[in-house]
C-alpha cells in the first residue's frame, strides 16, 4: 500500500504563496490519480484539487485560478502550489492516492494557517 507524507504547511498572510509537497512510498504514483483534500475545523473534508495519469485536472470551484496541482513521477512527488490565499483556505491538507474506486491512502496531513 502507498504511503504518503505531506510537507510544506505553514502560517502565511492574506494574499501569500505556499507550496505543499506529498511524497509518496512504497508503490510509484505514476499508476494511480492523486489528488489533494483540506478539511477546516467542524467542517467535512472536502476535495481540493486532483491530478489523473494522463495530467488532467480537476479542481474546486473556491480555488480554480489560485491553486495548481502537480505531479513528477520520477521523484515519486505531488505538489500543491496555493497563491492569493485567502482565511477561508486555512484547513489542513491531506494528499491522497486513488484506487480505481476513488481515495484509498491519506497522508497525515499538513496545516495551512491563512491570517487576515
Amino acid at each position: 500500500q502507498v504511503q504518503l507524507v505531506e510537507s510544506g504547511g505553514g502560517l502565511v498572510q492574506a494574499g501569500g504563496s505556499l507550496r505543499l509537497s506529498c511524497a509518496a512510498s512504497r508503490s510509484p504514483i505514476s499508476i494511480r490519480t492523486m489528488g489533494w483534500y483540506r478539511q477546516a475545523p467542524g467542517k467535512q473534508r472536502e476535495l481540493v484539487a486532483e491530478v489523473t495519469t494522463g495530467g488532467s485536472t480537476n479542481y474546486a470551484d473556491s480555488v480554480k485560478g489560485r491553486f495548481t496541482i502537480s505531479r513528477d513521477n520520477a521523484k515519486n512527488t505531488v505538489y500543491l502550489s496555493m497563491d492569493s490565499l485567502k482565511p477561508e483556505d486555512t484547513a489542513v491538507y491531506y494528499c491522497a492516492a486513488y484506487s480505481p474506486l476513488g481515495p484509498a491512502s491519506w497522508g497525515q496531513g499538513t496545516q495551512v494557517t491563512v491570517s487576515s
